[in-house]
Formats: C-alpha cells, structure tokens, sequence
C-alpha cells in the first residue's frame, strides 16, 4: 500500500469515524429521550423532539470547542500532556539523542523536522505524534523512553510515530479527540449534576441564603444523565479501538520497513511488557489520546486500541514466549538499568517476514517490501546497497551521490518512494545530517540563526549581487544579522547540492518559534533576495513557496489545511503550467522540454490536447498552480507526482540539483520524496 492509497484510506476511515460518531449521537438521544419521557415530560412528540435538539446542538457545540482548541496542531496536544519542548539547542544528553534520531528520520523522509517534546513526569515507555500535516507535526515521548531504551529501541518508537505523521493518521486522530469529547459531554454534565445535587445544588437555601441540603431531583437527574453518559463513554472507546487498531498495526509494519531490523522495536515493546509502569500514563488526559499512543494499557480488552503487546512482539520474534519475560527483567536489574547493556537472546526473523506477519495480524495492512541491505564486506559501503545513479566514492557515508551524479529515475519508482523512506534514506539521512558542518548546524537550531541560515541559502552564488542581498537584510533587520547572513554564504560555498534542503528543514523549528511580525518581515525579505536581479530561478523561487508551506502555513494548522477533494481534471490548466516549467528548467534544450511535457500530460491525463506553454507571469501561475494542486485528491497527486518526473528525467539525466527541485515541488504539494530518488517501482 503506498502514500496515495493510504491517503485514500484516511479519508476512507474518517468517513467510517463520522458515520460511528452519527450512532453514538443517536444512541445518547435516544436515551436522554427516554430518561424524559418517563421522568419529566412524559411521551409527547414535541418536548422529545426539542430535546433531542438541544442535546444534537450541546454535543456538536462541545466538539467544535474542543476541535478549536486544537487548532495549534500538534503542539497543542502536547503541552496539554504536561510535555516540555525539547530545544533546539540543548546540552541535556538525552534530548540531545532524541533529537538527533527525530533529525535523521525527517531528513530521510523528506519532512520538516516536528516539534519534539518530553513528558518529564511519565515514568512509563510510551510516545504519540500530533498534528494536521506533517508541517505542524509533534512527535512527544515519555521520560521513560529515554531512561530505558537504547538508540536502537528509541529509532524503532520514532519510526512508528513517523508512520503516523506520512500516513496521515495524525489528521484522523485529532479529530477523533474532538468528537470523542462532545458525545463524553453528558458523562461530564451528569457527574457534575450528580455532586452539585449531594452538595446543595438546586436545594432549599435558610435565612441566610446557604443551601440546607441536596436536592434529590437535581442528583437523581444528575445519576441519570451519568448512566446516559456512560453510553457515549462506550462508544467513545469502541470508536478509538475501531478506528485506531489497523492504523497501529500499519505503524509496526511501517517501522521494522524503514529500519529494516526487529531488534529495536521488539526491545521496545519487550520492555513495556516487562516493567511496572508499562505504558499507563499517569495524565488524566491520558484517554483522550489512548488511540495515537505507541503503546496501549489496555491492549488485551475489547476497548484495546493496538494488538496485544505479545502478539506484537511474535510478529517481530516467532519463537517468542511469554515466559522469556522474567529472563530480560534478570537482564536489566544485571546490567543496573543500562539500557544499552542487554542484549536480546531471541532469534529475530528477517523484517520483510515481520511485515508480512502483521498483515496477517490484521488482514488490513500491506507494506511494499525491497531487498534488504547488504551485509558489511559484500560491497556496500557501510552495509549499504548503492542505489541507482549512486557515484562510487560518494562523499558522505557512502550512501549519498557525488555532487556530479547523474540518477537514473522513472516515474513510478518515484511515485512509490512518496512518504516511503528505508533504509538506504535513513543511512543516507544519517550521514547527511553528520556531515552539515557544525557553524550551519548551530546557525539552523538558534532562533535567529534560522532567519540567517534560510536568507544565506536564498542568496546568489554571483558576488555583484551578493552585497546588494547582504543589504537589503541589514535595512529589513539589522547589520548584525546581515553579517551572520554573510558569514553563512561563505560556509555554504562547496555544500553538496543534498544538503541544502536538509538544513532548512533543521531550521523551519525554529523558525516558527519566532514572533508573527518578524516571520511576515522574513517573508517579505526573503522574496525581495530573490527578486533583487529582475529575475528568478526555479530553485529561487521553490524555496520561498516551501517557507510558505512549511513555515506561515503551520502558524494556523487547522486552517491552513485543506482536503483533497478535487479530481486532477478540474486542476488540469494548473497542472500544464507546472509540468511545462518544470520541463522547462530540467531539461537543456527546448525540443526536449516540449517531449516531456507531451509525454507527462499524456500520462496524467491522457488524450490530453494541451500545448507545451511557458506563462508570461510564471510565478503567478506556479502560486495558482500549487494552491489548486494541494487540493487535488490522492489519486490526482500520485498522477502529478509521476508527471512531474516525466517533466524532469526526459532526457534520460537528472542532476542532484534537479532533483531536489523535484523534491521541493513535491514537498510543497504535501507528497513528500524520501532523501534518495532510486528508479525502483
């Protein structure tokens, strides 16, 4: 199942999650009608009916409020946990760690990199991601996480939770957090009706105004209204069990695909069957986010939102028993609670049979599968199998073209690689990060080094133009980072093409932290640089719209996105503006980028007649293009997916420059492309 079908799902699933929240609000309706009728008003149609109406209105009310107050994305639901942001600077060695890992599965994935958070007072082993899109995206664990398991166990939690974040579960989830609590709202009202009516709440007040006593009737009411509650309490978790149990799944499998080994997230989960704490969080908000947590307490009951823990654990381990539990715990107490000094005695299957048996867990999840890497010594450099266009001798890990590369793709290889990296992206994501020198490294993690870093990677490699962008930064900000700016253009001088996209990415974090004014003031600049020639380059003006997306967007999460709906025929003039320049700028020669267009709109549309057409204003038209674009439907973006690189590798070369050109237009349609183009369907 690849990005397109599982964003197909989504919209799929939450149709289902509408139709089972329709049930319980029918249900609770019915219930409250009948608590009336027999106690109050007796069967008349009409005081039923304005009933039923009010308690339609009060549970749509209590969803929308709490829908609003999620509109920070997932941020907002972290610091609702209790959580603490994880700086970008930090010197904590385990935030540091944490960091790091999250870093190098983004860049793999070609994601900005989410906000990180902590929930320092949860002692057990537990994570969740949060948010609307991947530009808003939260990824939260546990104190717990960090004291028990080791980096391979961490990288195997965060993988999961990053299957989350491109699977776009993360939509469907904090959706469910605002239906869940209006059908919850009686249960509220009636526990407080309940204690209001004990303690004096509708009852005779004395001289002075103080209650004498409870009122029956208000408590009675109260009891009533609980027991009616309670209804939509069980559907509330009937509908995070149904909704949230195949995505789980999917997350497992996805995770053992992307790092390609069992050990971490088998450890993982061997751990959380093992201690004390497990994974119950001591937050009483804790089942408001039972269904985006990694692990579930509740795993072995009808209301269990993940398979249970050892039938996970199987999946990874066949031979697996229960009884081996006790022997790890003996492991851990010898090792004094390092969590780096227990080694796992249990024979792991290879992942693609992982993946393979929690499809058969489910009968729900497919996960395309590739050859695995190869061992150290076959080869490889670093037991990496070079992909397709890889130049030998690469000089980052191994993993990574040389600057001169020339990638050898094809359409469907890249359309399947959407929000579908590996383990040759995550090798090549490691050494990538790695091999950012450490002044841009710090530059892109301080808040005012990101405004640095992203202008310095706006400015032109002609120096003539050079100091007129130095200046137009020192009038929009000050000389001082203006200097900055200058000194970052020197770092950047022989930065391998690959890396460019990478560090705006570690820089858009802290980016969004600064004050809306000076991020409007940055925009506005930004675009000025890029205009400063009376002209403007593809990969200019890629970088500006890719600010737009994953930077001012991700300011207002919740109204920022929007649904894809439309079919890839009612965007077609959209479509013929961007195909035509991308195959404009990605090949060398005219007659070229006319073959290419023809060949990609006959692709995506076929018995297309349209005209290969630069627009006058192509600017413009890119912005029209891709707002129309980021509301195509799945479908309709696997197909612009697939014409875009049509566009591009019709002359049978692509550069890495081109490349990340391709990656950004997509990375701004919402179709993210892991950090290695391959050729591989």
């Amino acid at each position: 199942m690849d990005f397109f079908a599982r964003e197909a799902k989504v919209r799929s699933s939450s149709r289902k999650l509408v139709f089972l929240f329709a049930l319980a609000v029918l249900a609770i309706v019915v219930a409250v009608d009948a608590v009336c009728a027999f106690f109050l008003v007796g069967f008349r149609p009409a005081p039923l009916i304005g009933i039923a109406i009010v308690v339609v209105v009060l549970i749509g009310l209590c969803s929308a409020y709490r829908v609003a107050s999620l509109a920070g994305g997932g941020a907002a639901v972290a610091r609702e946990m209790n959580a603490v942001e994880v700086p970008a600077n930090t010197t904590n060695p385990q935030w540091r760690q944490l960091r790091n890992v999250i870093e190098e599965v983004a860049i793999a994935a070609g994601v900005p990199v989410p906000e990180i958070y902590v929930m320092q007072n949860e002692q057990a082993i537990n994570a969740f991601a949060a948010g609307y899109t991947a530009t808003d995206a939260a990824v939260c664990v546990t104190q717990g996480c960090l004291d028990k398991l080791n980096r391979d166990e961490l990288q195997g939690v965060i993988a999961h939770e990053f299957s989350h974040v491109l699977n776009g579960d993360m939509r469907l989830n904090i959706r469910l957090m605002g239906l869940l609590f209006g059908i919850m709202a009686i249960w509220v009202i009636g526990r407080f009706l309940m204690w209001g009516g004990y303690f004096g709440l509708g009852g005779d007040d004395d001289n002075n105004g103080r209650g004498r006593g409870g009122s029956g009737q208000v408590a009675l009411a109260g009891i009533a209204l609980l027991a009616i509650g309670a209804i939509g309490l069980f559907f509330g978790r009937l509908i995070q069990a149904a909704v949230s149990r195949a995505r789980e799944s999917l997350a497992d499998a996805s995770a053992v695909q992307f790092t390609r080994q069992t050990a971490g997230i088998a450890g993982a989960l061997k751990k959380i069957a093992v201690f004390e704490e497990g994974s119950a969080l001591q937050s009483p908000r804790r089942d408001e986010v039972r269904h985006m947590l990694f692990g579930d307490a509740e795993a072995s009951s009808m209301f269990a939102t993940h398979p249970p823990i050892v039938a996970r654990i199987q999946a990874l381990e066949p031979g697996f028993k229960p009884e081996e539990l006790d022997a790890y715990v003996k492991q851990w107490l010898a090792s004094g609670g390092d969590p780096d000094h227990i080694e796992l005695h249990a024979e792991q299957q290879p992942w693609e049979k992982a993946v393979h048996d929690f499809a058969r867990m489910d009968g729900d999840v497919d996960v395309q599968t590739a050859p695995p890497a190869a061992a150290p010594g076959t080869g490889a450099i670093g037991g990496v199998v070079p992909v397709p266009g890889m130049a030998r001798g690469a000089p980052i890990g191994g993993v990574v073209p040389a600057r001169g590369a020339e990638l050898a793709i094809t359409a469907a290889g890249v359309a399947a690689q959407v929000a579908s990296p590996d383990t040759n992206d995550y090798r090549a994501a490691s050494g990538l990060h790695a091999g950012i020198p450490a002044a841009l490294a710090a530059a892109a993690h301080d808040p005012r080094g990101a405004l640095a870093t992203v202008f310095a990677l706006a400015i032109s490699e002609h120096t003539d133009l050079q100091a007129q962008q130095v200046q137009a930064v020192a009038q929009a900000f000050d000389a001082a980072l203006a200097e900055a700016v200058r000194n970052l253009v020197a770092a950047m001088a022989d930065l391998h093409p690959m890396l460019r996209l990478p560090l705006a990415q570690l820089a858009f974090p802290a980016l969004k932290r600064r004050p809306r004014p000076e991020i409007a003031t940055f925009v506005k600049t930004l675009d000025g640089l890029i205009h400063v020639d009376g002209r403007v380059d593809l990969d200019e003006y890629c970088l500006a719209k890719l600010v737009q997306t994953q930077v001012v967007a991700a300011l207002d999460p919740a109204a920022s996105f929007k649904p894809g709906t439309l079919k890839l025929a009612d965007a077609a003039d959209e479509l013929r503006d961007l195909v035509a320049l991308i195959a404009h700028f990605g090949n060398d020669d005219e007659d070229t980028s006319r073959r290419a267009f023809q060949a990609a709109m006959e692709d995506a549309l076929p018995g297309s007649t349209m005209m290969y057409a630069i627009p006058d204003d192509w600017q413009t038209a890119l912005d029209a293009a891709f707002a129309k674009l980021q509301r195509v439907s799945p479908e309709g973006k696997q197909l612009t997916v697939r014409a875009l690189t049509h566009a591009i590798a019709a002359d049978g070369k692509v550069t890495l420059a081109e490349s990340e050109m391709l990656r950004v237009a997509c990375a701004v349609l919402g179709c993210p492309l892991p950090v290695l183009l391959s050729d591989d369907a």
